[in-house]
């Protein structure tokens, strides 16, 4: 019989247990249609690229499925169906892999806390975390972060050093400033800026 990987999408809403009764329900589908599922994983409920029927996150679950095409396609069209489920995708493949799928492999991974020393928002390796850092050492307050207020006097304003010709505090022009005087009045502009002057031959 053809081998089929399919996996869908239910929305964001619907409980745990919901999805996992939603997977029974089509692998009844398939045994009907003298098929069988070989292996089935929930992955979870993780968020979209982009929003599906209003909705940012979905639960994953994913069959290996080893099935004549028309129990598949009996499936799919329950599935079009069901209000609770928002995508799907079955893809025929030459071999099922037997071991445990990539995304399972990365949930195992997360779940035993390899990933806990690369930093991140909470401090340790970089991160947002306000430590003391060695390259900072000579500033006041000591290290970096988002922490705010760790100045004398709150506040980090500094005025700007005057500019060639603006005027200096006691209001006297620098170098050929106009200061207090009106300024000159601009030359008149050329009303049609196309044309040449005189007369046309």
């Amino acid at each position: 019989m053809p081998l089929y990987e399919h996996t869908f999408l239910a929305r964001q809403d619907v409980t745990q247990a919901q999805v996992e009764a939603l997977m029974k329900e089509f692998e009844g589908v398939i045994a009907e249609g003298q098929g069988k599922v070989t292996k089935q994983e929930y992955w979870g409920l993780k968020g979209l690229a982009f929003k599906i029927k209003k909705n940012r996150k979905a639960h994953y679950a994913f069959f290996n499925i080893d099935s004549p095409p028309a129990a598949v396609t009996e499936m799919e069209r329950r599935m079009g169906i069901n209000s609770d489920i928002i995508r799907f995708m079955t893809v025929r493949v030459e071999e099922l892999e037997t071991e445990p799928s990539v995304q399972m492999r990365k949930q195992d991974r997360d779940e035993r806390g390899e990933r806990g020393d690369r930093g991140g928002f909470g401090g340790g390796r970089g991160g947002f975390g306000g430590g003391p850092r060695g390259d900072r050492g000579d500033r006041p307050g000591g290290g970096g972060g988002f922490r705010g207020g760790d100045r004398e006097g709150g506040s980090t304003f500094r005025p700007r050093p005057p500019r060639d010709g603006a005027p200096r505090e006691g209001g006297a022009p620098r170098d050929g400033g106009f200061g207090d005087r009106p300024r000159p009045p601009r030359p008149p502009r050329d009303s049609n800026p196309g044309s040449t002057s005189g007369s046309e031959g």
